[in-house]
């Protein structure tokens, strides 16, 4: 987008591992979004905060498109639907103790997950190369970091063809090679490997 930031890593979670972060954020939650007007915690809202707020239009869609349904949906599907269920299978299948880790819960939210990517492979069916407006949005983003979030706890193979290409796709970008580069090199822990 152009705006100027300054990213934070700290180690995961950090509410674990940096108490004195929960007096930025109460939650102890990431990511954490201030620029001094707003603090926000949640993804999907960050993403259209800055459509909106810093007047990046080309981002989003309009609301008075044919697509802005689907936007809107998208968007707040990447986090409610297909993050979620990813968040608890990385815990109870990768980051819990051996002793605390729960393998049917995991299995039971690795189905949820797959049950949930119905929507997008009937959506992406289609043809279309992006998700909304014929166009790269901040739900292209939001969704994509879903689908790459999977890859890294080692469900891709859970993702049909119009998935897979998607994300192919979205992983190809400039941008997204640049914004990996930058995490790898801000990660004092270098990055999770799972």
């Amino acid at each position: 987008m152009g705006i100027e930031y300054r990213l934070n890593v700290m180690p995961f979670p950090p509410r674990f591992t940096q108490s004195e972060y929960l007096e930025t954020n109460p939650l102890g939650t990431i990511p954490f979004f201030d620029d001094g007007i707003s603090q926000m915690t949640e993804s999907s809202a960050i993403c259209q905060y800055l459509v909106d707020v810093y007047n990046k239009p080309e981002f989003g869609i309009a609301v008075n498109a044919p697509d802005y349904g689907h936007y809107l949906n998208f968007l707040h599907q990447s986090d409610t639907t297909l993050t979620f269920p990813l968040a608890i299978i990385l815990r109870y299948r990768h980051l819990e103790p051996d002793d605390r880790k729960l393998p049917q819960v995991a299995e039971g939210y690795i189905r949820w997950f797959s049950a949930r990517l119905r929507w997008l492979e009937q959506h992406l069916s289609t043809g279309r190369l992006f998700l909304c407006g014929n166009k790269f949005t901040v739900a292209d983003i939001a969704v994509g970091y879903a689908l790459h979030f999977a890859t890294i706890i080692g469900l891709k193979e859970h993702f049909n063809s119009d998935v897979s290409s998607y994300l192919t796709r979205l992983t190809a970008r400039t941008a997204f090679k640049r914004a990996m580069k930058k995490g790898v090199e801000l990660d004092p822990f270098k990055s999770l490997v799972l």
